[in-house]
């Protein structure tokens, strides 16, 4: 299949307490972890050798850009990897409070709400054709991101006016429109501010916001696996009706409130199909599309075989699935421990429960104890996410960007990085502009870095 870049959008919550005491509130929590990288990179907006963007977000929040990545596997590598640096981050933040005399333990969670309502994400960006219909592949993509919320929702503990429920999706409750331009006042599932990051004559970036943060391995992969599937089907205008939704955020909140994938969506001919029957649906669609067009790629395939297998398996049990998907996981968790100690559902503690399953460190973190004991399926092994924490893709524009940083902190020099442009600031000012995010190759920014 022709190549596509990929990329997540990271932000992070924070907190910084003591015996379970807040010390500081997340705003200058986020602001003391960002002193050491202002440090050393005059700003809180860097890029970083692996060629990711690493910054102090609107609303107080760390996030992490992935560099632009090959594959939806490399993605979640890097993704992994960001998590590292945040965390190292945090564990500096906290010595250099201690110091100051503050002590207490600087915690980072790879969630997406906090306890005064907040929500905050995790954004996927595919890179696609300035040629295509764009209108076209997101109308077409709205049913599919309604609905994979049945394997790739992280799971909530949702407060609302009759209790306390188990939900599938942190992101749902604050979505309000389907397609917008909007990124925080009416949350869209996909947001169409054309900024490319990209020759814009050629390409657009496809920005879909409506995700949770997956801690799983797997969910997070197979939730970018299977969208740029479909996104590839549409593309290449294969035979397929796609349904229409009614009312997309309505539609949203309705299947994540059904843990069975039984949750119905209005469409506009009057039908009202369950999760699962539209899975099914784009599932069956993109089987017949690929055994049509790229009978012979195997990561197709592969991605075709394990979406064929969650589906089935969330039809006859979805709790079977607590070794791949965030949502059945954390229940076990959560409901294992009311169990124990005999606690009724609203109860406080189930809550942090929840929060401690998206705990970024690696020996506190919840869901990092179920890897560790065998419980969770693991795809980014240790060593693979250590070397990404300092090398970028191989086969991506992201390999000039690290190579040209590498280079420049090596030499002492001051430069300027985004993602399309590398620039020498001094003695005499030179950039290059890097448009084509799939080239990784160029010399003119060999010649850059020689003249360093």
């Amino acid at each position: 299949m022709r190549r596509r870049v990929f990329g997540l959008e990271t932000e992070y919550g924070v907190s910084f307490t003591l015996g379970g005491q807040r010390r500081l509130g997340p705003d200058e929590v986020a602001r003391a972890m960002f002193r050491h990288v202002v440090s050393w990179g005059r700003s809180s907006n860097v890029f970083l050798e692996n060629g990711a963007r690493l910054y102090l977000d609107v609303g107080s929040h760390p996030e992490y850009a992935t560099p632009e990545c090959e594959t939806p596997l490399e993605a979640v590598v890097h993704e992994r990897a960001g998590d590292r640096v945040v965390h190292d981050l945090a564990v500096r933040t906290a010595a250099a409070l201690a110091e100051e005399g503050l002590r207490g333990d600087v915690r980072v969670f790879r969630n997406n709400t906090d306890s005064a309502g907040n929500s905050y994400g995790s954004h996927e960006n595919y890179l696609v054709d300035r040629s295509q219909d764009f209108g076209r592949i997101t109308s077409g993509l709205i049913p599919f991101l309604v609905t994979r919320q049945v394997f790739a929702g992280a799971g909530k503990l949702l407060r609302g006016p009759a209790g306390v429920e188990y939900v599938l999706s942190q992101r749902a409750e604050h979505v309000w429109e389907g397609v917008s331009s909007a990124t925080t006042r009416s949350r869209p599932l996909i947001n169409t501010r054309d900024e490319p990051h990209a020759d814009a004559e050629r390409f657009r970036r496809l920005h879909v916001i409506v995700g949770d943060s997956n801690m799983s391995d797997y969910a997070c992969w197979l939730r970018l696996a299977t969208t740029d599937l479909v996104i590839r089907m549409l593309e290449e205008r294969a035979s397929f009706a796609a349904p229409e939704v009614a009312d997309p955020s309505l539609a949203v909140r309705d299947v994540s409130r059904d843990l069975r994938g039984l949750g119905r969506v209005r469409l506009t001919s009057g039908r009202e199909p369950t999760a699962l029957d539209v899975q099914e649906q784009y599932l069956e669609a993109v089987e017949r599309f690929v055994a049509a067009h790229h009978a012979d790629d195997a990561l197709a395939a592969h991605a075709l075989a394990e979406w064929r297998f969650v589906v089935t398996t969330l039809r006859e049990d979805p709790m079977r699935l607590d070794r791949q998907l965030d949502w059945v996981a954390k229940h076990r968790l959560i409901e294992a421990y009311r169990t124990r100690h005999d606690l009724p559902e609203g109860d406080a503690r189930l809550a942090l429960v929840d929060l401690a399953y998206h705990d970024i460190d690696p020996a506190r973190g919840l869901h990092h104890l179920l890897v560790r004991e065998g419980r969770m399926q693991r795809l980014a092994e240790e060593a693979v996410v250590t070397e990404a924490m300092t090398a970028p893709p191989r086969r991506t524009r992201a390999a000039l960007r690290g190579r040209f940083l590498a280079a420049a902190r090596r030499a002492g020099r001051d430069v300027t990085v985004d993602w399309v442009h590398l620039k020498v600031n001094e003695p005499a000012q030179r950039t290059v502009l890097c448009r084509d995010p799939l080239v990784w190759q160029d010399e003119r920014v060999d010649r850059l870095i020689d003249a360093l």
